[in-house]
This record gives structure tokens, C-alpha cells and sequence, in this order.
């Protein structure tokens, strides 16, 4: 039976707020970038290109929307994002996000700053002129966007930043020249200066009127591929609301990219220079960015940001926090979603790891039907899953109730922003001193992310004891053949994967009755230390 006919979306511009106006662009490529787009077209070129793959934030700007529920921006003090009078501001990277997927939101650039203040520079703006915060000024426009951001949510909720919550919410943007102490000092100074705040109302009544438009479909020739008939290639976008919708669409064109957040899609055509050919942009179905309990479980939608995901991740596992907030930088889990990161599978992806510990299942659609499966049964080898052609990732599925210790530990050569060399994630219950419950998952160890078996049969059922761990350690070196590559050496990420197992006893075994050793490795490292 042939699939039912996608629904009809609606030939139009792409339509978003910027400079203060609804701006309309006619037909562009579906991976125009947004970068491109100001440079080449608006001509605002403050937005600079410094890597073109969303890691230096030289090219930061705002996107504004209206706030969805349980959004993670409102109590979120170190993650670049604010909640202001309903409208949700993120920090994104414009050199790998899509100019179609604004639709419906608005653009803010540093050229908007001086719009904010009357012409005058803007709070973050003149607390870096006054704290000498830039050099050669290339990244300055991207750090003074996410000092914005900053500051429209720690003024909507009448509060200061830390230094480390200013660390958390810059932890996108890189400085070659000038070092960060000024940087940080300008984004404490901005609150002592004049306040300036963006006028949320004009935006939100053009935002309001932008969501009157109906779905966004259309054409536009590609010069890049050509037909048979030696025409450029007609490439379609289409970007429908509702989940329905995108159930139809999926399985009418099983061939069609999904793009979520572009964090890895986009370094796709910037880098790899690949064709990605008809797209479906998940970027407005509502439904897939819900998160809420249903069923004795803690329910996320596959397109809710990577920011909004872990918040609810953490609030039912704290141990997980630090691994958050060391998940890439703040632009890229304000624009990646979770079901983009499970899906796309990389072996050193932070998420699979901890999700897999908390046992998480999958929900896969197709058209109207659904099935589960295990999110540690779903990876069948290098980028390869169980997802059959027309599915997609419609939820995942966490238990609440989780063993009573929970772990995530990153390894990798720089603290914020980096890819990871190994990612560790544990569950463990103890039961008068014996491990009654162990999941123990690994990135960084093999072709897939996954679960050790032979460790966590190693010490299930044995007492939590500085033997049993050194088991668990050696049975991960008979189950795990990490390969070297640039980040690391193999030897160094089996013997770091053994150092994650052997801290998660250092931590934990306060809880067991048994009595600790009188020596640990840190014990000895300080008395080493001068």
C-alpha cells in the first residue's frame, strides 16, 4: 500500500524578524547558512567566521521565540539563554544553522545592540571597551551577543552572575589573543552601567504575527547538482507543525534529510561540502519538543533542544549535571536536540552513554504506528541502527525510578567544547554492601556506544570493595578494544575507561557498611604533591 500523500505546505518566503522588520527571502538554497545570508545579503557583517563548525562563537547571534513550556532558559543561570516576558532567547552558531529554519522567530545580531540602546553601545558592549576585554576583536561581536544574552536573563530575574555561571554561558566562544579575566570582569561590570533591555513586546507582536503564516514548503534550484537535462537540481524544503504531518511526510519520502539542529548536518555542507538534497525541518512540531512524566516515565520529545532535555535529565539524575554542562557549548545544546544526538549515533556522543545508564527506551514512529525499542539494543555497528527506512525518532522514554547512584564522567583535552576521548556513565544500587544493580556504558571504547556486560557481571552481586572494582576494571579490558586516533591512543582510553569505574567506588563507597581501605589513589597523590 503506497504511503498517503504529504500534506501541502505553502509556497511562500521565509519570513523572520530582523533589524526590527519582517524580513522575507525568496527561494534560497535549504543550506544557505545564516552567516552567509547576513554577510552576503544583509550585509551586517559584525557576524564573523572563524571555523565554520560551531566551535569558536565568533559568529554567535540571538534567536527569539516564543517560549515553549518547561523551558530550561528560566532557571538556567550559566546556559546563555534567557526567558523575558514569554519570548525565549537563545545563543546559536549562524555559521551552521540554516536560514530556512528561522521561520517564524527573529534574528538578533550585535548590529541589533545599538538598536537596543538608542545608538549608544550596549551594557555588554561598553563593559568590554572598559575592561579591555578585546585585542584583535574577531570574536569580540560573538562574545558581546552571549554577554547579552546573559544579561537579559540575569536582569529579567533581578539577579548577578557568578564567575563561574559567566564561564558556563561563554563557554561557546574562543579568544585567541586577549584571555578570558577581562572578559569576565566586562560580563560583571555590564550590570553597574546604565540597564538597557530589548523591547520584548514589539518583538513578540511580530512573532505573533509570523505565526499566523501556514507551513513552509518550497522549491529552489540548485546550481550545484544538475538533471539529466543538464538544469540545476530542484531541491524542496518542507517544514511542517504538527507530528501528523510529519508522520506522512517521513513515510511519503523516506529519502528526505530530517534536520533538527543542524549541529552535525551543518558541518556537513560547510566542511564535507555534501549535497543533502529535499529536507524536512523538524524545527516547528510543537509535539516533538515536549517534555513532561507519562507512565513512569520522564517523557522527551526527539526535537527538544539538548538544553531543555538534560535539565529534565538532571532533575531526576543530579550526577549527570557536570557532564551538561560540559555537553558541547551553550549555542550548540540551545540548537542540537536529543533525538538528533541518539540518533546520529557517534561513538563519542556524550548523550548515549547516560542515557543508556538510566536505561532509556526509544519510541519509533512510521506514518500512524509506533514500537520501542532499548536505547542499548539500538546501535547495531559504526553508524548503523535499528531505525527501518521511513521511521523516525519520535521520544524517549527514562524510567524515574533509577538505582540510587548515577554518574557521568568526559574526558577529553579541553574542559568546555570538546569532543570527548572517553565518556563514562554508571547506575549503581547497593544492597547492604553488595552491588544488587549495575549499568556501566562507555563512548570512546568501541564502534558503538555501549553497555559492558562482562564488567557489570563482574560486580553484581559482589560486596562493593576495592576488589570487586579491580575486577570490573579487568573485565573491561577483556571486552573493550578501543582504537587511536587523534584525540587519543587506545592504551590511554582503556586505562582512563578502568579510572572512571575505579572513581565511581572512590565516590560511592562512603554508602557501603564495609569498611574503605585506609589508602586510595588520591590519598597517595597528595602526599605526593609539594
Amino acid at each position: 500500500m503506497s504511503p498517503a500523500a504529504p500534506p501541502a505546505g505553502s509556497t511562500r518566503p521565509v519570513r523572520f524578524v530582523h533589524r526590527g522588520q519582517i524580513a522575507e527571502v525568496d527561494g534560497p538554497s535549504p543550506t544557505t547558512t545564516v552567516l552567509q545570508w547576513l554577510r552576503e545579503h544583509a550585509r551586517c557583517t559584525g557576524t564573523k567566521e572563524g571555523c565554520a563548525e560551531g566551535d569558536c562563537g565568533a559568529c554567535t547571534v540571538i534567536v527569539a521565540e516564543p517560549a515553549p513550556a518547561g523551558s530550561a532558559a528560566a532557571g538556567s543561570a550559566g546556559s546563555g539563554s534567557a526567558v523575558v516576558d514569554g519570548l525565549l532567547l537563545r545563543t546559536v552558531n549562524a555559521c551552521i544553522q540554516f536560514l530556512p529554519t528561522l521561520d517564524g522567530r527573529a534574528l538578533l545580531t550585535v548590529e541589533d545592540l545599538r538598536g537596543i540602546t538608542g545608538g549608544q553601545l550596549h551594557p555588554a558592549q561598553q563593559a568590554l571597551v572598559q575592561c579591555h576585554g578585546s585585542q584583535c576583536g574577531f570574536c569580540t561581536p560573538g562574545f558581546a551577543m552571549s554577554l547579552a544574552c546573559a544579561y537579559e536573563h540575569h536582569a529579567a530575574a533581578g539577579t548577578q552572575p557568578t564567575r563561574p555561571e559567566l564561564a558556563d554561558a561563554l563557554a561557546g566562544n574562543l579568544c585567541r589573543c586577549t584571555g578570558y579575566r577581562p572578559i569576565l570582569d566586562a560580563g560583571q561590570q555590564m550590570f553597574e552601567l546604565p540597564p538597557a533591555r530589548l523591547d520584548t513586546a514589539a518583538l513578540k507582536t511580530q512573532l505573533e504575527k509570523l505565526a499566523e503564516d501556514p507551513p513552509l514548503t518550497y522549491s529552489a534550484a540548485n546550481p550545484a547538482v544538475t538533471g539529466a537535462d543538464g538544469q540545476p537540481r530542484i531541491d524542496r524544503f518542507h517544514a511542517p507543525r504538527s507530528l501528523d504531518q510529519l508522520a506522512l511526510l517521513r513515510a511519503a519520502l523516506p529519502q528526505a534529510r530530517l534536520l533538527a539542529g543542524s549541529t552535525d548536518i551543518g558541518l556537513w555542507v560547510t566542511k564535507q561540502f555534501r549535497d543533502l538534497g529535499e529536507i524536512i525541518d523538524l524545527t516547528h512540531v510543537a509535539e516533538l519538543k515536549h517534555i513532561g512524566e507519562q507512565g513512569g516515565s520522564l517523557w522527551i520529545g526527539a526535537g527538544a533542544s539538548l538544553e531543555d532535555a538534560w535539565a529534565a535529565i538532571c532533575r531526576q539524575a543530579p550526577g549527570l549535571k557536570e557532564l551538561w554542562l560540559r555537553f558541547a557549548s551553550p549555542p550548540i545544546r540551545h540548537a542540537g536536540t536529543l533525538g538528533g544526538n541518539l540518533a546520529n549515533g557517534s561513538p563519542i556522543g556524550d548523550g548515549p552513554p547516560a542515557l543508556m545508564a538510566l536505561d532509556a527506551v526509544l519510541v519509533l514512529r512510521h506514518g500512524g504506528s509506533r514500537r520501542e525499542i532499548a536505547l542499548r539494543e539500538f546501535y547495531l555497528d559504526y553508524m548503523k541502527n535499528q531505525m527501518a527506512e521511513g521511521e523516525f525518532l519520535e521520544a524517549v522514554r527514562v524510567p524515574l525510578a533509577q538505582p540510587q547512584h548515577v554518574r557521568g564522567y568526559k574526558v577529553s583535552k579541553r574542559y568546555d567544547s570538546d569532543i570527548s576521548a572517553v565518556c563514562g556513565a554508571f547506575a549503581l544500587s547497593l544492597d547492604q554492601g553488595q552491588v544488587s544493580e549495575a549499568r556501566l556504558a562507555f563512548g570512546g571504547l568501541a564502534a558503538i556506544v555501549k553497555r559492558s556486560a562482562l564488567a557489570e557481571a563482574a560486580i553484581v552481586g559482589q560486596p562493593w570493595t576495592e576488589a570487586t572494582v579491580r575486577a570490573g576494571m579487568a573485565a573491561l579490558a577483556q571486552e573493550f578494544k578501543p582504537l587511536s586516533d587523534m584525540r587519543s591512543t587506545a592504551g590511554y582510553r582503556l586505562r582512563v575507561a578502568q579510572n572512571l569505574l575505579q572513581r565511581l567506588w572512590l565516590e560511592t563507597r562512603e554508602q557501603s557498611p564495609l569498611p574503605a581501605p585506609q589508602t586510595t589513589v588520591w590519598d597517595a597523590a597528595r602526599a605526593l604533591a609539594p
